[in-house]
């Protein structure tokens, strides 16, 4: 546990440090929270569990207990039917909450997977609420942080709503872009933590689909492909892929003729 020395310049940069790439940065650090109050949050947290590629934070069916931050790696959200079909539900980068899904009633409806090797803060549900409670910011920095969780889950309709295979696969590209910037990582070029598997499975498509999508997108010299590093080289083209459903239809026939 973390506890406060006699010098406040001090205890704030190792706090920034201990929060430098997680969404705790975003709960308190702006918030405008005096020493003393930084250090209760700072002291619920526990922090640097890692998890291996594979292992899980939570099984669906588990309480919630506490809601989870990669510091490093990330991690996918997935759902499994009756007949053992999974369904991909989300893709977490290191700085964004996960296990919000619990919120409703307590109990989680899927299972977060580490997509790589990881460093986790595990943050007492319980304990969060009732520190937020008394800091009216931090509440407020929460209150936004879960707003930006269910957005990435009205995203997600919107992709799967789109008729056209390049259309999905820009518009995930772009919104991984933005996920990417929010939390200080270039929006321009990045690995991607998830396998083509795992995109086709959560933009709803074939494999064989998101490949030739990735291929094509490359050839159009819209993004540039290498293993799992892409580089996006024509921001405003990929822009313009993204968000074509939005043009008016007899616009959109004609760009197509």
């Amino acid at each position: 546990m973390y506890q406060m020395t006699t010098s406040v310049t001090l205890d704030l940069v190792r706090l920034r440090q201990g929060c430098a790439h997680c969404s705790l940065q975003q709960l308190c650090l702006p918030a405008g929270i005096g020493a003393g109050d930084l250090a209760r949050l700072d002291e619920i947290v526990r922090r640097r569990r890692p998890v291996e590629r594979g292992d899980r934070l939570f099984r669906p069916g588990d309480p919630m207990s506490s809601v989870y931050v990669a510091r490093d790696g990330a991690f996918k959200t997935v759902s499994v039917s009756e007949d053992g079909e999974e369904q991909i539900l989300g893709f977490h980068l290191a700085g964004e909450l996960i296990g919000l899904d619990a919120l409703g009633d307590g109990f989680h409806r899927c299972e977060a997977i580490a997509l790589t090797t990881a460093n986790v803060c595990e943050v007492p549900f319980a304990d969060l609420t009732s520190v937020a409670a008394q800091l009216p910011s931090l509440q407020n920095q929460l209150l936004r942080v879960i707003g930006q969780s269910l957005n990435r889950d009205t995203d997600h309709r919107e992709i799967l709503v789109r008729r056209q295979a390049n259309e999905r696969i820009a518009l995930f590209l772009h919104g991984l872009s933005e996920r990417y910037r929010l939390i200080g990582s270039s929006a321009l070029s990045f690995k991607l933590p998830m396998s083509r598997e795992d995109i086709a499975r959560f933009l709803g498509l074939a494999l064989e689909t998101v490949s030739r999508g990735f291929t094509r997108l490359q050839e159009e010299g819209v993004i540039a492909v290498h293993g799992r590093q892409v580089e996006i080289t024509n921001e405003v083209e990929l822009d313009r892929m993204a968000h074509f459903a939005e043009v008016e239809p007899a616009t959109r026939q004609a760009r197509r003729i």
